[in-house]
């Protein structure tokens, strides 16, 4: 049985004030919510405060991206060294909205993702297709060649280490949520792919619904068998919705 995980994207939102009256809740309730890991991914400014917050809970910390370098010369960005030195287990990785809007490509998040395994930091990799691809029925193609880049640069013997998160973007921010059948049907396809490489591989990865979750729409997703938790958007940043998620799960 693949253990269920809520992480939660908060995307470019918070302030101090906001992030102390979250964790705070987020942290109390933790032993009430069963057997299930949970993690937050606050902005890169909010790192410490929410390490702090959250220190002594089962819940974990990460970030929203990395760069693929090592330290060095790159003004403006954050290494996977230095999000380890402050204190993350998790990163995001290929966020649609970082595909869509900063140009990020399958090379970028393949070598982020060794960045992110080298430095003991456990990577999301998101992957999905946009409303146009779906119409095309490209889908399949899509997410395959997503998929495909990560696993040729990390070998599958790597695949162990990382969780994947399905994104379609056509339900990010929009209002619209794939139907349960239809992200059970790209969850198992996903597995599918993992099985055609490794087959324990496949029976172990946790593959994420990363499409507007939400506390209504939680439990149906979360009951179909392949997928196994959730990459929580806007929700994440009101407790008692983002409880309620986990609650489901």
């Amino acid at each position: 049985m693949r253990k269920k995980i809520i992480i939660g994207n908060w995307k470019m939102n918070g302030r101090k004030v906001m992030a102390s009256k979250l964790c705070t809740t987020i942290a109390n309730e933790m032993q009430s919510l069963g057997n299930i890991d949970v993690a937050l991914c606050p902005p890169f400014t909010l790192l410490e405060e929410v390490r702090q917050m959250i220190a002594g809970s089962a819940c974990s910390l990460g970030a929203q991206d990395l760069d693929m370098h090592d330290d060095g010369a790159y003004t403006g960005q954050v290494s996977a060294g230095m999000l380890k030195d402050s204190g993350c287990e998790w990163v995001i990785i290929g966020h649609s909205e970082r595909r869509a809007l900063f140009g990020e490509t399958s090379h970028s998040v393949s070598k982020k993702t060794k960045q992110a395994l080298e430095n003991d930091l456990k990577p999301i990799i998101c992957v999905g297709e946009t409303e146009d691809e779906r119409k095309a029925g490209q889908e399949a193609s899509v997410v395959q060649g997503q998929l495909q880049s990560v696993i040729d640069e990390i070998g599958v013997g790597s695949v162990k280490n990382i969780t994947i998160a399905y994104e379609p973007v056509w339900a990010i921010g929009t209002g619209l949520t794939a139907t349960p059948e239809q992200a059970q049907a790209m969850h198992s396809f996903i597995r599918e792919q993992l099985g055609s490489r490794h087959h324990e591989t496949a029976k172990t990865c946790r593959i994420l619904y990363g499409g507007s979750m939400k506390e209504s729409n939680a439990g149906n997703l979360l009951g179909c068998p392949d997928i196994d938790g959730g990459l929580i958007g806007s929700a994440s940043l009101n407790a008692e919705e983002f409880l309620g998620i986990c609650r489901s799960a």
